[in-house]
């Protein structure tokens, strides 16, 4: 039976599956046939592809569930398909934000970062990030499954749990010292190109470059952070379900970031290999070293 009701939110995350699945199944393709994992921002963006992904693929259920009203699987898959979009908006907003500290460096220390800038950091960070998220959703999966057993399971995506348990406030804080760390990131960016400090690098495209740093402020600000909020205040629950709907909007919008953050993203791996060479050679002779 339709439930029309709920049918808009069937259909909103109907159209984030139908376009989301494509952008960034060859978003992740481009990013690993064309470009390896060879820089820092290269490895980060798989990795956030990669999470978009896992969020993909847990919307058909939650379609189904909106689209009828009811819910045909166990509990347990209510919690996991539940916690594969929490984890999305962490290790995204992480992962969005070591893009954004990157690019910062490459801007304003693009000598005295370079030993820092790896792609074998990064590839370390990057696990270090997907190791924080399935630590925080063990005890989060066991709190879920507890109010939610001796429920019915048609109630999967739509209970209230009675109270808060630690874990609440982690996301909240998480996002929100994220976008802190965004929104310093834009304003020293902004500040360099500005000013031309002597030690920042030659930036040939100022847009691109200050339009990723508004994408990601946007991303927090739209996306992540008034859902993360949710659970912090009685009087948005209402609400809840409109805000998760949008949160899940941000894995469309991802693939925009990889194509004004790596130069010449449809470009073949080679021809973005021999060009960062000729960056490094020209800035090898600038600054005598």
């Amino acid at each position: 039976m339709v439930d029309m009701v709920n049918m808009p939110y069937a259909l909103v995350f109907g159209s984030v599956t139908v376009l989301g699945l494509p952008l960034n199944a060859v978003s992740l393709w481009i990013l690993l046939r064309r470009h390896s994992l060879k820089s820092p921002s290269a490895v980060f963006m798989v990795n956030l592809a990669i999470s978009d992904l896992l969020l993909v693929i847990s919307l058909p259920m939650r379609v189904y569930f909106y689209a009828t009203g009811t819910w045909p699987l166990s509990a347990t898959a209510c919690v996991w398909i539940m916690i594969l979009f929490h984890n999305n908006i962490r290790s995204s907003s992480i992962f969005i934000t070591t893009i954004c500290v990157d690019r910062l460096l490459a801007v304003v220390y693009p000598l005295r970062s370079r030993h820092l800038r790896t792609s074998s950091n990064a590839s370390k960070a990057a696990a270090l990030v997907w190791l924080l998220v399935v630590v925080v959703s063990i005890p989060e999966s066991v709190d879920l499954t507890r109010f939610l057993r001796g429920n019915n399971e048609s109630t999967c995506f739509e209970f209230n749990r009675p109270q808060r348990s630690g874990m609440a406030y982690f996301q909240p804080v998480l996002v929100f010292t994220m976008l802190v760390v965004n929104i310093v990131c834009t304003a020293l960016v902004s500040w360099t190109l500005r000013t031309h400090l002597s030690d920042s690098a030659r930036v040939s495209n100022k847009v691109n470059v200050m339009l990723i740093f508004v994408m990601n402020l946007v991303m927090f600000t739209v996306f992540f952070f008034p859902v993360s909020l949710v659970v912090l205040f009685d009087s948005w629950r209402p609400a809840s379900t409109p805000l998760i709907c949008l949160a899940s909007v941000n894995c469309c919008l991802d693939p925009l970031l990889y194509y004004f953050s790596l130069d010449g993203f449809w470009a073949r791996k080679e021809d973005v290999d021999t060009t960062l060479a000729r960056v490094r050679v020209s800035d090898n002779n600038r600054w005598g070293q």
